[in-house]
């Protein structure tokens, strides 16, 4: 596998990352807030898919991380600056 599609696929499962984060951040403040329990349980399970696949996909990005701590420095610390973070 080639350098530039590795961290393509980094890069990829850093952004799921994200979305997934964003979408449990809605979910979260969502639970509990109707009256139907149905709807209430529903949510629960949806949000806990959420964090389900959020912890799955840091497991793969992990896999995926350079072994070698300053090359994986300086490609987060550019990942982030692409992000304006």
């Amino acid at each position: 596998m080639s350098e530039d599609y590795a961290h393509g696929q980094r890069d990829g499962l850093r952004l799921a990352l994200a979305i997934l984060a964003a979408e449990e951040a809605k979910w979260a403040a969502l639970l509990g807030e109707s009256a139907s329990w149905r709807t209430n349980a529903t949510r629960e399970v949806r949000h806990k898919a959420l964090q389900v696949a959020q912890t799955r996909i840091q497991t793969a990005l992990n896999r995926l991380t350079p072994r070698d701590s300053a090359a994986a420095n300086v490609e987060l610390s550019a990942a982030l600056d692409k992000l304006g973070l």
